[in-house]
């Protein structure tokens, strides 16, 4: 691939976001569109409905929300939208920063050195291919290495010096946030699971009679988690209906849908008695009726509930039976981050998920080397024209031949991926988490790693698949680090125009936020429901693995190609200004797991060290350098070092929390008197029909509260005995 086949690529997508991006600055002053561009605001404070008057200001591109994004200090969002959010914007900080020392030093040390690497005539530099910039242009033996070694150590111990900081910072800030934080439910409270089956008694005295015997003097309580049956599926449907069937828009508005639904004197009726008894459906939902859940089949499976936070963190963490497959513990979730479903799910049957699960990722991987492969056809030029002679006459054009080999390819890639994160999704749910930030975590995780496989490996392996087929001959057997020493430089052209392509446009597509819009278009046109605010929570499962697939890419690729890292360094501009503006307007914060997140960044941060040293490693013993290997080695074991030494320093805290923080707390609220407090709104925190009904409701399908529902909101809801089981 030319250089100017990369600045056709670098140029559509330029054009792409310049156009996104006023588009995104005109839509979101428009009245109509508040809903979709404003989503976190106006679940805090619905405002009065704006001025409908046309102005040409509307209409105007301004950079407004750039200066805001800019401005924002991290305190306010902290205070807004938790410690989740300002770790994610920490990862966008801390890649910013190493790579911009990364592309200072391999723009100025190493790419001359890469230019100038042999003795040929160079073209012009428009003309010249992209593999005259990387490290396969050095000659064998050449004494000019040392700087590739040099800025390979500047790299890593900038990366190192950098994450320690963050890691300690961000240490500080999740004990801080577990300090100052009102008092938490989830605190008092272990999630019990494997309770043993007994015809004798049911399973809520079993778990009574097992903690009042072994832990007495700290068992406070305890609340069964119920099977979700047909009736209270379909009360559930009938409630979303009705809320649907009585908002103000929908009774007023005349529509074709409404028209449909709603024929006949009969029911005209009924919508007059719902109209006038507004709180048989807003007061207390369906699901919230003790009288309803009484009835629901028991699960083994329970909250139970301790006097103190001591005793739950011990309860948490100590084996409580010489069974290791019952009586199993776990930290309880917050109460609106509980997922009802799985906890439904007996636990012996979590490890053969797990294993099922393993199998279908794996088999979607091999699914995926389908179109990697085909994208891989597309990079060479040669290649195509031979398989394709039709095309022959169209790709000999100068620009075309630069679409195709400089564009098209990442794009039919992003395409594909597109099908991942649902998927990975979908997976996280069947394997049982029991928290919804759980299965947003696990799901993380698994697109990280089909990510870094499919993108980055199997793009790799897969270009020397196609060589092998079409040569027709065995080969024997390569060494594999010298394979990734020849492919991994020969492979970082098509990685340009994926970080072009991927990172640049998906920024300016998160910004302008296409199936919102579409949705609420049809919202207002269709159903004619102008009210209606639809608000997500931020989708740290799709994003997470982007940035970190792109930080892998750029350290693999600093030493041995650094004309990526300009790229990246503008990608991670825009990322940081456009995920602070999304943090702050569109996306909600349901839960909060206290920046869990970053052990993950660091392990990924730390595994891309060590594969970029390995592979330039690889790439010094073929231009036999000796002493540039050596050097590397250390490095390698330094690095390996300091992950050791982060993992034993910082890892345990955001694994469990610290023994004295949560005696002190305790201590605190004994003192005050707000134990007893505590202990009374622990019965109703995890009453479980109560919460899914305000998960289907509030949390999902908001509008405007009348004054009538604030008042049934918040007023507390009654328990029968027998529901919340209390310990002596």
């Amino acid at each position: 691939m030319e250089l100017s086949a990369l600045l056709t690529s670098a140029g559509i997508n330029v054009a792409v976001c310049v156009v996104l991006s006023s588009l995104y600055s005109v839509l979101r002053k428009q009245p109509g569109n508040l809903s979709v561009y404003f989503g976190r605001r106006l679940t805090h404070v619905y405002p009065t409905r704006p001025n409908q008057h046309i102005c040409f200001q509307r209409f105007v591109p301004s950079p407004s929300w750039i200066v805001k994004a800019w401005g924002t200090p991290e305190a306010e969002i902290l205070a807004g939208a938790g410690v989740d959010a300002v770790v994610f914007l920490r990862l966008i900080v801390f890649s910013l920063r190493i790579f911009a020392v990364a592309a200072f030093v391999g723009v100025v040390l190493v790419l001359p050195v890469n230019y100038y690497g042999q003795a040929m005539r160079h073209k012009q530099i428009h003309s010249e291919s992209l593999e005259v910039f990387t490290i396969a242009n050095v000659k064998q033996g050449s004494k000019w290495l040392w700087t590739h070694c040099l800025a390979l150590y500047i790299i890593s111990f900038t990366a190192c010096l950098l994450l320690y900081f963050e890691y300690k910072s961000i240490a500080k800030m999740r004990l801080a946030h577990i300090r100052t934080s009102p008092p938490n439910p989830r605190h008092f409270a272990v999630l019990v699971r494997g309770i043993p089956w007994s015809p004798d008694e049911s399973y809520s005295d079993k778990v009574k009679k097992f903690f009042t015997k072994y832990h007495g003097a700290s068992y406070l309580g305890h609340q069964m988690v119920y099977g979700r049956g047909t009736v209270q599926k379909l009360m559930a449907d009938t409630e979303k209906m009705c809320k649907v069937l009585i908002s103000d828009d929908f009774a007023r508005t005349p529509s074709i849908l409404r028209s449909a639904l709603c024929t006949g004197p009969s029911s005209s009726s009924a919508f007059r008695i719902l109209s006038k008894e507004p709180e048989s459906i807003h007061g207390k939902p369906p699901f919230s009726d003790p009288a309803i859940a009484s009835n629901a089949k028991e699960v083994p499976a329970a909250f139970v509930f301790f006097k103190t936070r001591y005793a739950a963190d011990v309860a948490a963490e100590v084996l409580l039976s010489t069974n290791p497959m019952s009586w199993v513990t776990n930290y309880a979730p917050e109460p609106h981050d509980v997922y009802w479903k799985n906890l439904s799910i007996p636990f012996a049957q979590l490890w053969l998920r797990k294993i099922a699960i393993l199998l279908t990722a794996i088999g979607f991987s091999v699914v995926f080397i389908a179109p990697v492969t085909f994208v891989q056809s597309l990079t060479e030029l040669n290649r195509l024209q031979h398989k394709f002679p039709a095309l022959r006459g169209l790709l000999e054009k100068n620009h075309m031949k630069q679409i195709f080999t400089g564009y098209l390819p990442s794009v039919i890639l992003i395409l594909f991926l597109y099908t991942v994160p649902p998927t990975m999704m979908l997976l996280a749910r069947i394997e049982g988490s029991i928290s919804r930030s759980g299965r947003k975590k696990s799901a993380c995780h698994k697109v990280l790693y089909f990510m870094i496989w499919n993108v980055f490996f199997l793009n790799i392996v897969a270009n020397n698949v196609i060589k092998y087929i079409e040569n027709t001959l065995a080969k024997k057997a390569k060494d594999v680090p010298n394979e990734l020493a020849q492919t991994v430089p020969a492979q970082a052209t098509f990685f340009m125009t994926y970080v072009l392509t991927s990172g640049w446009a998906s920024l300016s597509s998160e910004l302008m936020q296409p199936m919102m819009l579409i949705c609420n278009w049809f919202k207002r046109a269709i159903l004619r429901r102008k009210d209606d605010l639809t608000a997500f929570s931020f989708p740290y499962h799709t994003e997470v693995p982007r940035v970190l697939l792109f930080g892998f890419l750029g350290f693999t690729f600093s030493v041995l190609a650094p004309l990526i890292l300009p790229c990246l360094l503008v990608y991670f501009f825009l990322a940081f200004l456009v995920y602070r503006n999304q943090i702050l307007n569109v996306y909600i914060t349901k839960y909060e797991s206290g920046g869990q997140l970053w052990p993950t960044v660091h392990n990924t941060t730390i595994f891309s060290l060590v594969f970029m040293q390995l592979i330039a490693m690889c790439v010094f013993g073929l231009k036999r350098s000796k002493t540039a290997v050596t050097f590397t080695f250390l490095l390698v074991i330094c690095t390996i070092l300091f992950n050791e030494y982060c993992r034993q320093r910082f890892y345990p805290v955001f694994k469990n929390t610290a023994a004295e923080i949560l005696i002190e707390m305790d201590q605190e609220d004994e003192q005050s008197g707000r134990m007893e407090e505590i202990h009374r709104d622990l019965h109703k925190a995890y009453f479980q029909f109560t919460l899914i009904s305000k998960q289907m409701g509030s949390s999902e399908h908001l509008s405007p509260p009348t004054p009538r529902e604030e008042e049934s909101v918040e007023a507390p809801i009654a328990t029968r005995p027998g529901l919340v089981h209390q310990g002596k």
